[in-house]
């Protein structure tokens, strides 16, 4: 039957048994989902969200009632005293960007305990080979790092350095980046923050929490962190809202934040919702859902490229901290193919051939596949990865578990 679909039969057998094999892990996900499913209805019940809220403004947004109820909910998600969720805000990079150089001044030292951030806020930051005037380093911020080990946090070497009282900000990055180590999760976010108060009170902890929202059933800022940033081209966006990303947390680093986005003295005050608010506010609404998806395709995923002969990470049984579903190819070759292979199983663009090319902020070549409805949404299913050994595609979304196993079967029918 499927065939007509162009779906090959072995790769639909198998597909059957890999579902049979995974449901014990989508029942534990269902689980997951059904805990933030009320977390976000009770914030909006609690918040008072009504119709008024859902109209838009334009201009100057100046103390605009939607835009401010957004907020509301978003804080009461993640337990925080504020949040800036705007359309202003165009990525996960620009958020964070936003928030590094609201917090850090010329001298502060900024400290990531990740290792090495994600590529583009390597530029940001100022270490990457892509030089930019306008970084972080530029503008007199230090920067340190202290590496994993064996995919956990360097608790000793931690406690040791900020224990000096010198660090401003420590950086953590949630996912894993285009780096092969493993996201982080929950559990030790918050072991190595409660080792950190130990030693240290006043540094401000932020957490990256781009593709982690969702995925289990706290946040980082239920367990000790100052203040996390996220995207909402990615999990709480859940594929319905076209632009934006949020910042959340105690609420004298949320106006510093504001204040670099807007102006000093301006703040959260301003900001027209163009239009987004529905889009927001119905994007968190179906958000546990869509990532409940996007993690059961990561799964299925796994399991499936596990038993044709890739190395992959996680395995489908491990625990999952983010959406990111990395698959090792071992070639530039097999790399370019897949990413390809996931394109042709797009409902946009299935027709177009991806090919690797520079783009501003990374230092490799990258090929990128996501035939998606809203250009760089990576909650809907799509692939990507750099040139580079040992030539990882990072997969993930899939806004639902059905179209998200019909692509990766499409892809591997074709491949």
């Amino acid at each position: 039957m499927y065939s007509e679909f162009g779906i090959k039969k072995e790769i639909l057998e198998l597909a059957k048994n890999v579902e049979k094999e995974i449901q014990p892990q989508f029942e534990k996900i269902e689980q997951i989902k059904e805990w933030n499913s009320l977390k976000v209805l009770s914030a909006f019940q609690n918040a008072g969200l009504s119709e008024m809220h859902l109209h838009s403004s334009t201009g100057y947004g100046i103390d605009e009632v939607g835009r401010n109820k957004i907020e509301e909910i978003y804080a009461e998600i993640f337990k925080t005293e504020d949040a800036l969720v705007r359309a202003q805000l165009i990525s996960g990079t620009h958020a964070l960007a936003v928030t590094l150089f609201g917090l850090l001044r010329p001298g502060d030292i900024m400290l990531s305990i990740t290792g090495l951030p994600y590529d583009t806020l390597q530029t940001t930051i100022g270490i990457s080979k892509e030089k930019s005037k306008s970084s972080l380093k530029e503008f007199g911020v230090k920067y340190e790092q202290i590496d994993l080990i064996d995919n956990d946090f360097d608790i000793k070497s931690i406690k040791e350095r900020i224990s000096k009282k010198d660090i401003k900000l420590i950086e953590i990055q949630r996912s894993k980046g285009y780096s092969t180590r493993k996201s982080l999760t929950i559990e030790k976010i918050e072991r190595v923050i409660k080792e950190i108060r130990e030693v240290n009170k006043d540094v401000i902890i932020m957490v990256d929490n781009c593709y982690g929202e969702f995925v289990e059933e706290k946040e980082p800022t239920e367990v000790g962190a100052d203040i996390i940033v996220g995207s909402l081209m990615k999990n709480l966006g859940a594929g319905i809202a076209t632009s934006g990303a949020y910042i959340a947390g105690k609420k004298d680093l949320i106006e510093l934040c504001a204040e670099r986005l807007t102006a000093p003295g301006v703040g959260k005050e301003i900001g027209p919702s163009l239009n987004q608010n529905i889009p927001f506010i119905k994007g968190l609404f179906f958000a546990p859902s869509v990532v409940s998806s996007a993690v059961k395709t990561a799964i299925f995923a796994s399991r499936i490229l596990e038993k044709l002969g890739y190395n992959v990470d996680p395995k489908f049984d491990e625990p999952r901290a983010d959406i990111v579903q990395t698959i090792e190819l071992g070639s530039a070759e097999k790399l370019i193919k897949f990413c390809q292979g996931i394109q042709m199983g797009s409902p946009i663009d299935s027709n177009v051939i991806p090919e690797p090319s520079g783009m501003a902020g990374y230092d490799d070549k990258v090929i990128m596949a996501a035939g998606t409805f809203t250009e760089g949404s990576t909650i809907e299913l799509s692939c990507d990865g750099p040139i580079r050994k040992p030539y990882i595609a990072y997969m993930q979304g899939g806004l639902t578990y059905e179209y998200g196993k019909f692509g990766i079967l499409k892809a591997l029918s074709r491949i």
